[in-house]
């Protein structure tokens, strides 16, 4: 069936995007989707988003009334025996494109070409702890074997741009690159300083508050930070005047708080959980610190660039593709405490390079990484799509 006839099938004109993720929570790739849905004009696509496990309220953020959810709660493992579901779902759904996110999803591609969905788009949007450089050789067979039911592929950053072609074979003419966007009217610099965050007990005008933002497990080694912490603060004076802020929650919070218990500095450092208020904990930083081991291209980087942030993160991924170094923040080692806290101290002891590098950050923001850009490379890559500009013939499948 054509495109314009699966439109007037579903009694709307408008082409179906079905956004597959894992989990349909709290997360970077997520709020991409958020992002992608409530910007994309209204009048020009449907959205339905799938979680193969669960949605969570995180799906009230999406400002639209007119987007379906669906969650299939998987169990742990590979998804075949979801096959059967989604194979009913694409064709109750009737979607122009089906868009799955990370190797976590790539397998409802087949169900997607076993119904008929004209356009199977996958993105690589980063990389976990069990292929933290790309090199792992089971996982670029698994992406190998699904590449026949993908139509067309995004990567994130240039980075991995080049692992689907070098390393999954898939040719460039099938992939397109589009960077994370960030909204730059909501993470916006204080008006003047740094802002008082709501329920934070560092509240004095002396205060030099570092601090990072996201889920606390393995890959984003929030530990290294607070270890960096302990050593930048050493380095300072007998009264050291910094102060660590560490949102969000997860498994390793128990292990960030040991190294903070054992260096005595506890007191210095505030862990509050998850919180819903980001851009008010960002314009309350003096800097941010990602000390993640991969990333593919991080929201939280551009987040906080945005909101005028000196950025220390590691040299991983996507990450020296947003930063300049010594321009918009610096670049260490991963799992290198020591050469963080060298960072660290160099910005607590130069407040002006400091302020000079997170206006550099501001400006690269609104020229390079801003949501209306980012909207507008995923439209023109769906309309390319339904058009059938991207879109290969031979590897279709009859609808029957």
């Amino acid at each position: 069936m054509s495109v314009a006839l699966r439109a007037v099938a579903t009694g709307d004109r408008r082409p179906l995007i079905a956004h597959i993720v894992y989990r349909f929570d709290v997360g970077g790739l997520e709020n991409g989707v958020v992002n992608l849905i409530n910007g994309l004009p209204r009048e020009s696509y449907r959205h339905a988003v799938v979680a193969l496990t669960d949605v969570t309220d995180f799906r009230n953020r999406i400002r639209r009334d007119d987007v379906r959810f669906v969650a299939l709660n998987k169990r742990p493992g590979h998804g075949v025996k979801l096959f059967p579901a989604l194979f009913r779902l694409f064709r109750e759904l009737r979607p122009t494109i089906v868009h799955t996110r990370n190797m976590a999803a790539l397998e409802a591609s087949v169900p997607a070409w076993l119904a008929g969905v004209p356009a199977r788009v996958h993105g690589e949007h980063g990389r976990d702890m069990g292929d933290l450089d790309g090199t792992s050789r089971r996982y670029q067979r698994i992406r190998r074997l699904y590449r026949p039911f993908v139509t067309h592929y995004v990567a994130l950053s240039k980075d991995l741009e080049q692992y689907l072609g070098r390393n999954v074979g898939v040719d460039a003419r099938r992939i397109t690159q589009i960077y994370n966007g960030v909204d730059t009217a909501r993470f916006s610099p204080a008006n003047a300083g740094r802002a008082r965050i709501e329920g934070c007990p560092f509240a004095e005008d002396d205060h030099w508050i570092v601090g990072t933002v996201g889920r606390l497990q393995q890959v984003k080694d929030q530990v290294t930070l607070a270890e960096a912490f302990v050593r930048a603060v050493k380095q300072g004076p007998a009264r050291s005047p910094m102060r660590l802020v560490i949102v969000g929650d997860g498994p390793l919070k128990a292990h960030v708080e040991k190294v903070l218990d054992a260096a005595g500095m506890r007191n210095l450092a505030w862990l509050p959980g998850a919180r819903d208020d980001v851009p008010d904990i960002l314009r309350g930083l003096d800097c941010f610190v990602l000390p993640s081991l991969a990333e593919g291209i991080s929201n939280t980087i551009l987040e906080a660039m945005s909101c005028g942030l000196p950025v220390i993160a590691t040299q991983v991924g996507g990450n020296p593709e947003l930063m300049q170094e010594g321009v918009t923040g610096r670049l260490v080692p991963p799992v290198n405490a020591e050469a963080m806290a060298a960072a660290l101290y160099r910005y607590f002891d130069d407040p002006a390079l400091a302020r000079s590098h997170g206006q550099a950050g501001r400006h690269a923001v609104l020229q390079h990484f801003s949501l209306d850009r980012m909207i507008a490379d995923y439209g023109s890559l769906y309309d390319s799509l339904v058009a059938g500009r991207k879109f290969h013939p031979e590897h279709a499948r009859a609808n029957g």
